[in-house]
């Protein structure tokens, strides 16, 4: 399943988008860098039936931390359940896109005009080798959720190193997630 671009979100909306602000258990912490200690940067909320995925990466210091890395410390992706609700950004920091971005659901079988900013499930299409990560907790290999594009234009965008494209992995029996990009 394509994901393309939905125009405008709410910055807090329960749908598949890109920026604003991650929907969050009560008690969520906002993620640090464990590379530099600056709060990383939200990028994608992503509803699944058990829940959402949402995925954060440092770019306090683009290039500086291996926030293409699923295991170094400077990206993290999280299965949240339950009741969801706005999380608190940090005041300091590169901490959000310049905009929000609906992602439609649309048939890869039927061709469309729409920018074309991911995929939702099925295979990744790796830019260099196959990355799939480990499960931390049960260390059997994830099941692809989805994939990201860089975006459409500047104020949606996020910083895959020019062209890149992010993946985004989850175990379902342990609800862990992952996240890592590729150029």
């Amino acid at each position: 399943m394509l994901l393309v671009n939905g125009g405008e979100a709410m910055v807090d909306a329960p749908v598949l988008r890109t920026g604003g602000v991650p929907l969050v258990p009560e008690g969520f912490v906002w993620p640090d860098c464990r590379e530099c200690g600056e709060p990383m940067q939200f990028l994608a909320h992503l509803p699944l039936d058990e829940g959402a995925v949402a995925v954060f990466f440092c770019q306090s210091d683009p290039g500086m931390c291996d926030d293409w890395d699923a295991t170094a410390g400077a990206n993290r992706a999280f299965v949240f359940s339950g009741g969801l609700s706005a999380a608190t950004v940090p005041a300091e920091g590169a901490t959000m896109l310049g905009a929000v971005t609906a992602l439609r659901p649309h048939s890869a079988d039927t061709p469309t005009a729409e920018p074309v900013l991911g995929r939702l499930g099925g295979e990744p299409d790796w830019i260099q080798n196959d990355e799939t990560p480990d499960c931390p907790s049960c260390a059997t290999r994830m099941a692809f959720t989805a994939e990201l594009e860089e975006g459409s234009d500047f104020a949606t965008s996020a910083n895959f190193g020019g062209g890149g494209r992010g993946y985004v992995f989850h175990c379902r029996p342990c609800s862990e997630a992952a996240f890592l990009w590729q150029t």
